[in-house]
């Protein structure tokens, strides 16, 4: 027996059973004990399951190490070679400055004939599974929950409570190859859950939870299966996806971690999501990599043409010193067909290289949607080249799932051509026709199961390998927006990342005009569904990419209610990722325009998901932030019932102390007082509606409380001095943006002037005025 210690974990092995315990530092028990190891592969037609104390002549070593991406670590080593010459190398790590437990498997073949690896199982713990004991830290309140996180970008992502069933898709092999991952298993009844790439196990009574997942993907996709009933049981493993292990060759497991942290904390994910970070060589955004801008989809659909894009091009221009938009993004319409990349649709008789100048031209950004690695069966190319498609071992095509009314193929990248092809779409869209900035769909198509070419890779190395070879053809210079990808291949290799399902003009999904029988759909385009993964995925921004949450629909002529679009706006807004409206702009009426330009510029920072682990969609963000004004909060409370609900506000409900606060509602501009120990009444929020309200301690003197001008209620303040019978203030929003800022006073005010002109005030409510301004200028009061 041989034990590791860091500051959050002790690990100890015994290599008599091949078993090992953890034990999280501060909990009474361990959470894993005789936890198990073990390999599924295939050799000369038979299956064997190695577990690891059926290692014969095993080694152990312990040694202190030095690793560039997670510091020093405290290691132990498991190996030897079974009868039929796999050999088989654990390594456990625990690393010193990174609260975390990580381990790894490599396996070699040192035999004489080819080995089918089918799976690396890292951790098998639970008596239901003959994996020992799992434990959560443990009380008489003990409320368990999953924290699932799907596939890819448009995966429902939810924490689920013991007695909620998973969200599935119900439409078979019409969608199961864009969202599931072949080798995570789908359960449907309450209790029994899976993930992929990472997941957590909490107990809402005890406030604690354990998160267990890959820091990468780059050799495996990574599956977990949970289960809540009697007795607790967690598995989790690597698809080996029947790779061949040639003799001679090694293959290894990205790491595994394990991370115990309270539920509570400001962002409870962090040291993974760090530690992710540092495995995949991330480069962190900064706000100002979040991209603001227009998208052709969600209004012309693939009837886009180009004289629309022209059309709102010229809105874009004509108003940037209003709604600060600086990027223009074509979407699917301008091909051919989804394939023949090279040719275009009539609507675009010049191509779209003449359109990125134009573009460029007026000082914006051009973008452009690309789907390399999927194919549409009627295009030039899947005629022309039927040996680049992926086929099954019967010779069959895979199907890449239901789009465009076709069922859909897929590229084999471990084909030459078919990967030199999309990586030539890529590098003429970035440097021949002048797209500075690439949206890259339908990325899962790279990674389904299928007879490879080689038939050495795993499905997540054949798909890794493709997405490097598309960032070296796009090039260093060249911003990298994913979306329909699985995440854990795409870390480090795209600057924004589409985290969520398509948003939509419904809050249901709506297929053929009906949502009769797709309304319950969790992965389809739809508001709700859109939304879900904002939040659930909301701790991803700024750790991993800049967050895209799809476009923001604003016009009225959706089924969407004001009510809907609101919360859209909030959600969008709060999270801080890319912000993309997607509507014929020059037809906007300025209400509608409002909604867009107030959440601009966008912050581009991270909230914290209050509810992260209570509900299956979140429904409460927290955003504290700093400025000349002092510092505030400001909170989205959402109601996702489909009946109005009474909200009420209590500042320990949301981790602030109980004091006096000055209330702003930015929808409705109330302006409302929490006094110390009561609760707010908000009265009724309209169904799938929310308050976007902006807390500020109560002062005695003069105290800024928001603007009609910008969501954050705010940083649209530069410079801010008050005493007891004046205030100064220096706004700094684009300057043709007009509204009131909102002050509360002592006194009542004598004067005030805006840029040196007397200007009217308005009595709020007492003690509250608000004064006319205008973007940028000085506003005084006496």
């Amino acid at each position: 027996m041989l034990s590791l210690e860091n500051a959050a974990f002790t690990l100890t092995f015994r290599p008599e059973h091949g078993a090992f315990d953890l034990h999280p530092r501060g909990w009474e028990r361990p959470a894993f004990e005789g936890a198990r190891i073990n390999v599924r592969y295939r050799l000369g037609g038979q299956a064997f399951e190695r577990l690891a104390e059926r290692w014969p002549d095993a080694t152990l070593t312990q040694e202190t190490v030095y690793s560039p991406r997670h510091g020093r670590m405290e290691t132990l080593a498991f190996a030897g070679v079974d009868e039929d010459g796999l050999s088989l190398c654990v390594h456990f790590a625990l690393p010193a400055q990174h609260p975390l437990a990580l381990w790894k498997i490599r396996l070699e073949n040192e035999g004489s004939r080819p080995v089918l690896l089918d799976r690396i199982t890292l951790l098998e713990a639970g008596e239901a599974l003959n994996g020992g004991r799992l434990r959560l830290p443990g009380s008489g309140r003990a409320d368990p929950a999953w924290y699932s996180h799907g596939w890819q970008s448009w995966n429902w992502s939810a924490t689920y409570a013991a007695d909620l069933p998973s969200r599935r898709t119900r439409l078979g092999l019409l969608e199961a190859p864009m969202y599931i991952c072949d080798g995570t298993p789908q359960p449907s009844r309450p209790g029994h859950y899976s993930g992929d790439f990472f997941g957590a196990l909490v107990d809402r009574g005890a406030r604690r939870g354990l998160l267990a997942g890959f820091l990468a993907q780059q050799q495996h996709f990574g599956s977990l299966e949970a289960w809540l009933e009697d007795r607790l049981a967690l598995r989790a493993w690597a698809n080996g996806d029947g790779a061949r292990i040639d003799p001679g060759t090694v293959v290894e497991s990205d790491w595994f971690a394990v991370q115990a942290f309270d539920l509570d904390v400001p962002q409870p994910l962090d040291a993974y999501l760090d530690a992710a970070a540092r495995e995949n060589e991330v480069r962190p955004p900064s706000a100002r990599d979040v991209p603001a801008g227009w998208c052709s989809w969600y209004y012309y659909y693939q009837a886009v043409t180009e004289a629309a894009v022209q059309q709102n091009l010229a809105v874009v221009a004509q108003m940037r010193q209003r709604l600060a938009l600086d990027l223009v993004q074509i979407d699917d319409g301008f091909e051919a067909q989804v394939g023949d990349w090279f040719l275009f649709d009539p609507a675009f008789p010049r191509g779209v290289a003449p359109l990125a100048r134009e573009i460029k031209n007026q000082g914006l950004v051009p973008g452009l949607w690309l789907a390399p690695f999927i194919v549409h069966p009627g295009s030039k190319l899947a005629a022309q080249h039927p040996e680049w498609l992926l086929r099954d071992a019967r010779g069959r095509l895979v199907s890449s799932g239901f789009n465009w009314n076709a069922i859909t193929s897929a590229l084999d990248l471990t084909i030459p051509g078919a990967l030199e092809y999309a990586c030539a779409v890529v590098d003429h869209a970035a440097h021949d026709w002048g797209f500075p900035y690439l949206k890259l769909d339908f990325l899962y198509a790279g990674g389904l199961r299928g007879a490879y070419n080689d038939p050495c890779r795993s499905r997540a190395q054949v798909l890794r390998r493709g997405l490097e070879a598309l960032r070296a053809a796009a090039g260093a210079e060249t911003t990298l927006l994913g979306c329909g990808v699985p995440l854990g291949p795409a870390l480090g290799l795209f600057e924004a990342m589409r985290i969520g399902a398509d948003v939509a003009g419904s809050w249901q999904p709506r297929y053929l005009g009906t949502s009769l029988f797709f309304g319950a759909e969790p992965h389809m385009p739809a508001l709700r569904n859109a939304i879900q993964n904002t939040l659930t995925r909301a701790p991803m921004h700024g750790r991993w990419w800049v967050n895209d949450p799809d476009c923001l629909l604003v016009r009225p002529d959706t089924r969407l209610t004001l009510a809907e679009v609101q919360s859209l706006a909030t959600a969008i807004a709060m999270t801080g990722g890319s912000l993309l409206v997607s509507d014929d702009l020059p037809a906007l009426p300025e209400e509608r325009l409002r909604i867009v330009e107030v959440l601009l510029p966008a912050l581009g920072q991270r909230p914290r998901v209050l509810d992260l682990f209570d509900r299956e969609t979140p429904a409460r963000l927290r955003l504290d932030l700093e400025g000349p004004t002092g510092v505030w909060s400001l909170l989205a409370l959402f109601n996702w019932d489909d009946t109005p609900h009474t909200l009420e506000l209590c500042a320990a409900d949301v981790g602030l102390p109980d004091a006096a606060y000055r209330v702003r509602s930015f929808w409705d501009g109330r302006v409302l007082d929490l006094p110390a120990g009561a609760a707010l009444d908000l009265g009724v929020i309209a169904p799938h509606g929310c308050a976007l309200l902006a807390l500020r301690p109560a002062q005695p003197g003069p105290q800024y409380l928001g603007s009609d001008m910008h969501f954050s209620q705010g940083t649209e303040v530069a410079e801010w001095q008050a005493d007891s019978v004046s205030v100064r203030l220096a706004l700094s929003l684009p300057a043709a943006r007009q509204g009131y800022v909102v002050l509360w006073l002592p006194c009542a005010p004598r004067s005030a002037t805006f840029e040196g002109a007397a200007v009217a005030w308005r009595r709020e409510c007492p003690d509250v005025y608000a004064f006319p301004v205008h973007g940028q200028g000085v506003l005084q009061v006496w």
